[in-house]
């Protein structure tokens, strides 16, 4: 009996995993689902497009910055035990675009708004507000979720197309200023290199991230425990899920774009 313990602890493990899997999958058919039927709340969509774009743009923009920056100081020592220097320029574009740029602002988003939103509606949850919403006949998910994840899917294309010219103006600024490097050859060459796919590829990623980080968000809060302590677990809980399913998403969607 002892040496079949660890093979019931290693099914039950299983088996809770697929039934987490099984609920966040019956949680996000649901979500879409009401994409298309009404009735529609715009006022909650556009106050959700404003707490989840507008309101994320310092972060986002510093963030950038001081990362584009850091990656042209170390494109720029490693590149000169190679005499390499010249490729600063190509590598912060193709780095901040294609990885750094949706990555960070994913995470920075999964941060910021998973965070809010879990603990938003887990409060919600505890104080039975959820509940007076279905007495009032609104269906929860169509009011909360739906607003959210929409809003969160739609801005974050727009919120890494800022990230990526906020990157890489943070290694124009590091390659001009401290690196000695030509302002007119440091834009000519970022523009030369990058392609289309490229661009495509970060905007992508970044609708796929908002996705995931809204509906994380949202699942957590929606199934919190009751009290204080289930509004702490759901809070911290969609936050872990959403950044380990952002970067699992991000090795997906560059195998799919750059696999060739």
């Amino acid at each position: 009996m002892r040496l079949l313990a660890p093979i019931g602890r290693l099914g039950r493990a299983t088996l809770a995993l697929l039934a987490a899997i099984g609920r966040l999958a019956i949680f996000t058919a649901q979500t879409i689902s009401h994409l298309v039927r009404p009735p529609f709340y715009p006022r909650e969509f556009g106050h959700a497009l404003l707490q989840i774009g507008y309101f994320s743009l310092p972060v986002v923009g510093l963030t950038a910055l001081f990362t584009g920056g850091a990656l042209a100081l170390q494109i720029y020592a490693g590149g000169s035990r190679f005499s390499a220097e010249a490729v600063v320029p190509q590598i912060v574009a193709i780095g901040m675009v294609r990885e750094l740029g949706p990555v960070l602002v994913g995470l920075m988003i999964a941060a910021r708004v998973t965070s809010s939103i879990a603990a938003e509606i887990a409060t919600m949850k505890v104080t039975e507000q959820i509940d007076a919403l279905v007495t009032l006949s609104t269906h929860p998910m169509k009011y909360l979720t739906l607003p959210r994840v929409l809003a969160a899917t739609l801005v974050m294309p727009l919120l890494v197309g800022v990230g990526d010219v906020i990157g890489i103006y943070g290694g124009f600024l590091v390659g001009t200023e401290r690196l000695g490097f030509n302002a007119t050859t440091y834009l000519t060459n970022t523009a030369d290199f990058l392609e289309l796919r490229d661009i495509v590829s970060s905007l992508a990623k970044g609708a796929v991230f908002g996705f995931i980080a809204a509906l994380m968000g949202c699942y957590y809060g929606m199934n919190s425990a009751r009290g204080a302590m289930g509004v702490g677990r759901a809070t911290k809980g969609s936050v872990v899920a959403a950044a380990i399913l952002i970067l699992a998403a991000n090795f997906i969607l560059t195998e799919a774009f750059f696999s060739a």
